[in-house]
């Protein structure tokens, strides 16, 4: 069974389900400046259930945030326009109850440290493991352990 769910910029994300298994209402949001990380990600994403809203600008999330509500962000660090860093300050302050999973392709212990403090729930570097990454997106989320979800997900390669 296939279910589609429409998303605000026009594109549409296919979410595959057995008929045991209800839709996902979830959001997830993906801000990344790199257009095939945005892709590798989304897809990722939605092959586990969740409808995905990308952004390419950090400005575009934090308008989106405003009026709408945000359960979880996947977040890159460095991007040209505004920073991680800068969108992840200003999310704080406009949806406190948003969880952050922070990205990016540069390890740097300042960014890391400044980002836990803030409260991130992951940090991971690119590319990450698929599953890792999945498990860290469910666990922000509030599911439970699920250890049959990696056995049907199968193997997938890294980002």
């Amino acid at each position: 069974m296939i279910a589609t769910s429409h998303i605000e910029n026009g594109a549409v994300a296919q979410m595959r389900m057995t008929p045991s298994e209800k839709p996902s209402s979830e959001v997830v949001c993906l801000v990344d400046d790199d257009p095939m990380v945005l892709r590798s990600t989304g897809r990722l994403l939605v092959s586990d259930g969740f409808a995905v809203r990308p952004f390419n600008r950090g400005e575009d999330f934090i308008d989106y945030v405003a009026s709408h509500d945000v359960p979880l962000v996947v977040l890159d660090i460095w991007m040209e326009e505004m920073t991680g860093l800068e969108v992840l300050a200003r999310l704080c302050a406009i949806s406190p109850q948003t969880h952050v999973i922070v990205i990016t392709g540069h390890e740097d212990a300042a960014a890391r440290l400044t980002a836990t403090q803030i409260g991130t729930v992951a940090f991971l570097i690119k590319p990450f493991d698929d599953e890792q990454f999945l498990e860290m997106v469910h666990r922000a989320l509030g599911h439970p352990p699920d250890t049959t979800r990696l056995i049907k997900r199968g193997a997938h390669s890294s980002l």
